[in-house]
């Protein structure tokens, strides 16, 4: 067993949008964000499969032309391929983790 320290740098994948790898196995990466008021992810798709879930603010998916909007405590589960954008809408910046299966190499967020 690996044991990772809490302190990891984050990088500004994206204006306003900041990742840091956790840890990364191999069969799936953990990474946490944060997406500071006013900033987007444009609708993107990777092969990984994706789950994550939001510890702080509200984020608004945007999912093949619907929104849904997501809080606190909330989780989504994306399929490799799938289509996918989030804007925060919201004055506050949003926090959460995503799983990445297979893992995402560091940095590849451009993909």
């Amino acid at each position: 067993m690996e044991l990772i320290g809490t302190e990891r740098e984050s990088t500004e994948a994206i204006d306003g949008v900041h990742l840091a790898m956790l840890a990364s196995g191999e069969a799936m990466s953990v990474q946490r964000f944060a997406v500071e008021p006013g900033a987007s992810v444009p609708p993107h798709s990777h092969p990984h499969e994706q789950t994550g879930y939001l510890v702080a603010g509200t984020l608004t998916f945007l999912l093949d032309g619907e929104e849904r909007e997501l809080g606190p405590g909330d989780s989504y589960v994306l399929a490799g391929g799938e289509s996918h954008g989030v804007e925060n809408r919201g004055e506050d910046i949003v926090r959460g983790i995503d799983v990445f299966s297979p893992p995402r190499e560091n940095p590849d967020w451009a993909e």
